[in-house]
């Protein structure tokens, strides 16, 4: 096995899930979609901008990362 510093990288293969939410959920994520287009002037899809918050959510979550570690 070659001696380098960067290890082999993980698995990026996407996982598909389907997601059903409440309707003022779907408003709020709508909402939210429209804030970010405000903030960085460019839309993003739903699709592409759920699993950013959701990482940001768990990866946020102390009592999380403390019993992972």
């Amino acid at each position: 096995m070659p001696d380098l510093k960067l290890a082999k990288l993980p698995d990026r293969t996407p996982v598909k899930l389907t997601l059903s939410v409440m309707p003022d959920l779907h408003d709020r994520l709508i909402d939210y979609a429209g804030l970010y287009r405000e903030a960085y002037g460019r839309e993003e899809a739903l699709a592409d901008l759920i699993p950013a918050m959701l990482a940001a959510f768990i990866d946020s979550d102390r009592t999380f990362s403390r019993r992972k570690a």
